[in-house]
């Protein structure tokens, strides 16, 4: 699809009120996210359908003052997830490359806004793990897409972190003798993204970005998205095979070298710290994960 705007927020304005936008950007190598932190960031208002043509991008000129997800809770049908889709990260969990993407499935209210902390139910204190991914968002809904057809169907781009528990995933005594995926990666508020939808326009369908992950501010992943091995028109062909792809549904495409687990003394997550995802070109998410009792 080809949507009305460029950029898409959804925040909350200066009134207190929750609005989606066209952030008012004069550099584009400033993201929302750095405008926010100095104040500067406003937005114009989008009404309608913000995933159709309809949509109508407004001269109403509001401040922000807060970011969220850029899509609601009732705007997600469903997160699909891609696994093992950079060579490295391959490596590092000593697999070998599939033939075809691996995919698996967040529900819906894993969706996080891009800066709130994450709580962290108490079976999954242990082996906390973070994800940065490159996340796509269907603008439109569709059944059986061609490959050359991908674009058509794609609103553009965000940033993610899927949030994993290593126990509840590759554990034998908690997962069995098969890792599972839905469960270790399915608990409430595991899937911030954010701080912006970057259209397709601007970023293609092929986007090579920069992404990095910093934990309590040290770098722990960094590569380039040009990486991936199977893209972005693959993936969404390959998972919209006699699968309806609804308009809303969000794909993490993978996750580079560098998570925790794949550390010869695994560095796992702890209650506080603070991770931070971030795309050139994008922006980035950052939060606090939070133990609850």
């Amino acid at each position: 699809m080809s949507p009305t705007w460029n950029r898409l927020i959804r925040f909350v304005a200066a009134d207190s009120k929750v609005y989606y936008g066209e952030p008012v950007i004069a550099d584009v190598e400033v993201t929302v996210d750095k405008l926010l932190e100095n104040g500067s960031l406003e937005a114009k208002v989008i009404t309608g359908d913000v995933l159709s043509n309809s949509a109508v991008v407004t001269d109403q000129i509001v401040k922000v003052s807060q970011l969220l997800s850029p899509l609601s809770l009732e705007q997600v049908p469903v997160i699909k997830c891609v696994g093992l889709n950079y060579k490295a990260h391959i490596a590092e969990g000593g697999r070998t490359p599939p033939p075809y993407p691996s995919i698996f499935v967040k529900p819906k209210h894993c969706l996080a806004d891009p800066f709130e902390d994450i709580p962290i139910t108490k079976i999954a204190h242990e082996t906390l793990d973070y994800e940065g991914e490159l996340t796509i968002v269907i603008g439109k809904t569709g059944k059986n897409i061609h490959i050359s057809e991908v674009a058509e169907y794609i609103a553009g781009y965000t940033v993610g972190n899927d949030v994993s528990n290593r126990k509840w995933q590759r554990d034998p005594k908690y997962a069995g003798g098969v890792p599972q995926w839905c469960f270790s990666k399915g608990f409430d508020k595991f899937a911030p993204i954010g701080p912006v939808i970057v259209s397709t326009k601007i970023l293609g369908d092929r986007p090579g970005l920069d992404l990095t992950t910093r934990v309590n501010g040290e770098v722990r992943q960094s590569t380039n998205t040009s990486d991936l091995l199977f893209h972005v028109p693959e993936i969404v062909s390959f998972i919209s095979q006699g699968t309806t792809l609804e308009k809303g549904t969000v794909i993490m495409t993978g996750t580079p070298a560098g998570v925790a687990m794949g550390m010869k003394e695994p560095r796992y997550l702890n209650n506080g710290d603070l991770v931070e995802v971030e795309i050139k070109g994008i922006g980035k998410v950052a939060n606090h994960m939070a133990y609850e009792n």
